[in-house]
Parts: structure tokens; sequence; C-alpha cells
């Protein structure tokens, strides 16, 4: 029986496995993400760098940073995930298992194991992918939390394991989402100047544990760098409910369409950096103040949003319904092609993720996955029944995406109709001064810059 070498099947079969995945994860998070920004993104395919990211969203993290950004990444992830059937799924898409402690076995060993592998990735010119903190949070936060030592450790494994021949290098990611379980949301990717690891090898040589612990610190600085973090987790809120009143941050519902998603990042951080640099006691105030005008849109069944809209007379029914009617045709073919596919993996992913941080990842790839499978016999269908072109019934094929989102944004639409209707029968008066009272409020307690 003929042999074939790992380095020819890697090639033939597995490459073009590869390229064909990142090509539907690709196409499939243009249609979840309304805007995508880049900042400093790397232009290079190929390196050796190790990309130190935070971690807010779970599986939707390594997808965006490796679909958007240029970079050939191998990234870790937890090693409970593999399994005898998901191993190879795993592997094709560049997924090395990273042990923990609450895994059960003998940690120091098994990772031995994995930084071999990590030092061949880096030698063969590819890209790490580590997420420093080592979990996600159950609810999307913004911000950092400790990050670990071990991207750094691994550098310097590989640059023993290659004698220094080579270069290595660190760089901090941030991914900044408004809101990543939300459909059509908006994320923004920063990455941070790279830091030459073989710059430190007098340095390391003489004291390896000293060099680490600066290097990690000084990383997890660079990070905080890419990000909003807000130090004080008690805070969180608080400036969440700041960018929501002036509609200028990174909130996913209430923000000025006409600012750009830069723009919007960089305001969320100087309100994270203003809240960073007062005291708990200072900003106690305002925090009870928003927090009671939070209580009363909750109490009341209400977002600012909504009402923000209501009060600068922003609904535009007529709008929607125009917007609904163009949409119509490709709404039908969204919902005979995708509806039954989302449906049965929404009730699967709810039932077996008890998690949500892991739902808005799981959906989209297991609905990719099953639309894309369920629909092959259209092109088909098309190519016999209209007697066109396989060509004609590819493109179709292809658009499917664009059709189920379509049924989506129709049926958005609609329920904000129906729920604008209901709102204007309401007397909204009383909650309409609230909001004015706290908006005021806060224009007299934050920089005039801010408010």
């Amino acid at each position: 029986m003929l042999k074939i070498s790992n380095d020819l099947f890697n090639f033939v079969v597995m490459r073009p496995l590869y390229l064909f995945v990142w090509f539907c994860l690709s196409y499939s998070l243009r249609l979840f993400f309304k805007r995508v920004e880049l900042l400093n993104a790397p232009k290079s395919f190929f390196g050796r760098t190790i990309y130190v990211s935070n971690h807010p969203a779970s599986f939707m993290d390594p997808l965006v940073i490796s679909c958007f950004r240029r970079p050939i990444l191998f990234f870790m992830t937890r090693s409970d995930v593999f399994t005898p059937i998901s191993r190879p799924i795993l592997w094709l898409v560049h997924m090395l298992p990273i042990y923990r402690q609450i895994d059960g076995v003998n940690t120091k060993d098994k990772n031995q194991e994995v930084f071999k592998e990590c030092s061949k990735v880096l030698k063969g010119k590819r890209n790490l992918l580590i997420f420093g903190e080592g979990f996600t949070d159950d609810v999307f936060v913004r911000r950092l939390k400790p990050i670990k030592k071990g991207a750094v450790r691994i550098g310097f494994s590989a640059l023993d394991a290659m004698n220094w021949s080579e270069k290595v290098y660190l760089a901090a990611v941030g991914c900044n989402y408004s809101d990543p379980s939300r459909m059509r949301s908006d994320l923004l990717i920063a990455t941070s100047d790279q830091i030459c690891l073989n710059d430190f090898k007098d340095a390391y040589e003489a004291n390896s544990n000293k060099v680490i612990s600066e290097l990690t610190n000084k990383l997890d600085l660079l990070m905080k760098s890419q990000i909003t973090h807000v130090e004080n987790p008690h805070l969180v809120h608080l400036h969440e409910g700041i960018m929501i009143l002036t509609r200028r941050g990174m909130n996913a519902e209430s923000y000025d369409s006409e600012l750009t998603l830069i723009e919007r990042f960089e305001y969320s951080k100087k309100i994270a950096l203003w809240l960073n640099n007062n005291s708990f006691e200072t900003l106690e105030p305002i925090k009870e103040r928003i927090e009671f005008y939070f209580n009363v849109l909750k109490n009341n069944d209400l977002t600012d949003d909504e009402l923000w809209r209501l009060k600068e007379n922003k609904i535009l029914i007529k709008e929607k319904f125009l917007k609904i009617l163009v949409l119509l045709p490709f709404s039908a073919l969204g919902i005979i092609h995708c509806a039954i596919p989302y449906l049965i993996t929404k009730k699967f992913v709810e039932g077996k993720f008890k998690r949500p941080v892991f739902w808005s990842s799981t959906k989209m790839l297991i609905s990719m996955i099953l639309i894309g499978i369920l629909n092959i016999p259209v092109i088909f269908c098309i190519n016999d029944f209209f007697s066109v072109s396989s060509y004609f019934g590819f493109c179709y094929y292809l658009l499917i995406g664009i059709f189920g989102l379509s049924a989506y944004r129709a049926m958005v639409l609609i329920k904000q109709i129906i729920r604008y209707k209901s709102l204007k029968k309401r007397d909204l008066h009383d909650i309409f001064e609230e909001r004015e009272r706290t908006f005021e409020f806060l224009k007299i307690t934050i920089p005039e810059e801010f408010s």
C-alpha cells in the first residue's frame, strides 16, 4: 500500500479542508456581525508570533480572531473538549489542547508535550493564539482578568528548541464586542505592537523566572490598552450605563449611528480610564443614581433606547414597513431554507449548554453546518427544474445565508413595530422626566468631554 507522508497528507487533504472551513466561518461571521473594524492588524499570513488575547466570549473569540485577521493561527483550548470524535475536527481547525488542574491529569507532563507541539508550530512560521485569562465569565463584561504566564513560557521554550536561531514575538490582541450574543452587533479587534523575545536572551538565561514575570506584567498592560478595561468589577454596570445614556460608546443598542466604531471604542476606553482613576466613594453617588434609573426602566419593561426613540420621535414605523416589504421575497426564501435547521439548533444548544455565554457562537456553528448540508439538494433541484447552468444553482446556494439574514431582519422589524405601537399607548411622562433628571445629573458629575 502506498504510504503518504504527514506533510503531503496535510497539503493535499487537510489544507483544502481547513481553507473550506475558514471560508464558511468567515461568511457566517460576516452575516452575524454588522460592522467589523481592525486596528493595527498584522499584514502577513506567516510569522512566529504568539498572540495573547482577552477571552470575553468563549468560542466566538478564536473564530473572529482567526477569520478576520490574516495570520495563520493555531490556538490553545481546554483539553476536556478533545474526544476521540472531536479530536480530528479540532485538529483540522488548528486547535491544540491545554491542560488545567481541574482536568484531573498530570498537567505538567501533559503540557510539556503541548509545548513541544507549539515549538513545532512556531518553527514552521505559523502563529499561536493563547487566551491569557484562561476562562470566560458567564456574563459579558468589559474588563481583563489576571493573565497567566503560559504564553511567555511557550515563547522561550520555542526559542530554546530552535537554539535561538529564529525570532519569536509576543503581541496582545483585544476583542471588543458591542455584545457577542447579539446578532448584527459590532466588533473591533485591536492588536498591539510586537515584543521580540530574543531581545531578552541574556536576562532570561540569568534569571528566567524574573524575566517571565516581568514580560507577563508588560503583556498585561499591553492587553489592557487594546480593550475597554474597567478595573473595579463593581463599576462595570456604571460604565455601561454611562455609554447607554450618552449614546456614544460600544453598547449594542444605544449609540449614535453617525459615530464610527473606532470613535465609539475610544469613548468607551476613556470612560473606563476615568472610572479607574477615581475612588469608589467618589463614584458611588452617580452609580446609585444610574442604578435607580435603570431599575425604573426594568420595572416598567422598557429599555433606554426605546425611551429615547419615543422621546425624540425616532420610531419611523413607516420606514420599517417599507424595509419589510423590500425584504419580503428574500425573507420568504430564508424561512424556507433556514427556519427548521435554526429551530432545531436553538433547542439543542439551549438544552445542552447550561452557560449562555456559549450559545451564540455554538448556534452559529451548528446552524451553518445544518443549513449547509440540508440545502445541498437545492443546487441539483434548481438545475433540474429550471434547466439552468450548475453555476446558477451554486450561486443560489451561496445566497441562502443572505436569505436567512433577511428573514431574521424582517422578524426583528415586525417585533419592533408591534412593540412601539404598544409603547405609544402608554403614559410614559414620568419616566421621560426621570431620564432627563438622570442625564442632567450625569452631565454635572462626569467630565464635560464625556457628557
